[in-house]
């Protein structure tokens, strides 16, 4: 099964990136690409859902299975297809923009051809969405593939770890899949030993997989939570003082909730109040 939308190449566009084409491969285990350098001038993202395939490197033939991928940079040459015993799924993008290289170099995303995504599942809901804007509009709404195509970057500019990179242990796993769960709690009192406890972890072991896994610490997440759940109650909930909505946000005093707006936003929380006066 195959289902791809290709789209006209704008040389002269606005957005930071559009895409060329989008879709996915599925039950075809005779998909197979070979592309000389110098004959594709897009960027290409390809994930595998599931099944199997291979990508040729300097160094051989690797293969790819699930929640694994490959990116190529304009210019590269391709070599890549499925299994034929157990043919992959695989979703793809090739998209293009005038600084998305500079973007990507900054990233270290030319160090590496081989990528795995942490958390396939954000990538696959932004590429889902891409794809049937594509299919249904094509060109005639340009900001909102822009918009749908940065989503699909995005997700795996977050997820994406090096292919040979030491996978996610179950207790980095447990940790992911409370996330939902304590930003949801997060104006509950923060108590690390019981959210150490549900991931089945030492406090100092969640400290450490937390931050290697977010980038942040578990306070950081939780203060940051709590901080957009103020932002919207103050606008959502005007006849309110500043005192209840820090209290509905997780601050007891109102004077360290405004410290901390403030140093996330710039301004007090009466500031950015008046600033939405609609």
């Amino acid at each position: 099964m195959q289902r791809q939308t290709h789209l006209l190449t704008l040389p002269e566009q606005p957005y930071f990136i559009l895409p060329e084409s989008v879709g996915v491969y599925c039950d075809y285990p005779e998909h197979e690409v070979m592309r000389d350098a110098g004959a594709l001038n897009n960027f290409s993202i390809h994930i595998v859902v599931s099944g199997k395939g291979y990508v040729r490197t300097e160094s051989g033939q690797q293969e790819l299975t699930q929640g694994q991928a490959v990116l190529y940079f304009p210019q590269a040459a391709q070599q890549y297809g499925s299994s034929k015993d157990d043919p992959w799924e695989v979703r793809w993008i090739h998209f293009y923009g005038g600084r998305l290289r500079d973007f990507m170099v900054e990233r270290g995303f030319h160090q590496n051809l081989l990528w795995k995504l942490r958390q396939p599942a954000g990538w696959l809901e932004a590429h889902q969405a891409l794809l049937e804007e594509a299919e249904a509009s094509s060109m005639t709404r340009p900001a909102l593939l822009s918009t749908l195509a940065y989503g699909v970057l995005a997700e795996f500019v977050q997820q994406a770890v090096p292919l040979g990179s030491p996978s996610a242990s179950p207790a980095e796993e447990r940790i992911l899949s409370l996330l939902p769960r304590l930003e949801e709690e997060a104006a509950k009192p923060f108590v690390l030993q019981e959210w150490a406890e549900r991931a089945g972890v030492s406090t100092h072991y969640f400290c450490r997989l937390f931050k290697g896994a977010l980038d942040m610490t578990p306070s950081e997440f939780v203060t940051r939570a709590r901080l957009q759940r103020a932002k919207q109650r103050l606008l959502e909930r005007r006849e309110a003082n500043i005192g209840e909505i820090a209290l509905e946000a997780g601050y007891p005093s109102a004077s360290y909730f405004n410290k901390r707006f403030q140093e996330h936003e710039g301004m007090t929380p009466t500031e950015y109040r008046k600033l939405f006066r609609g």
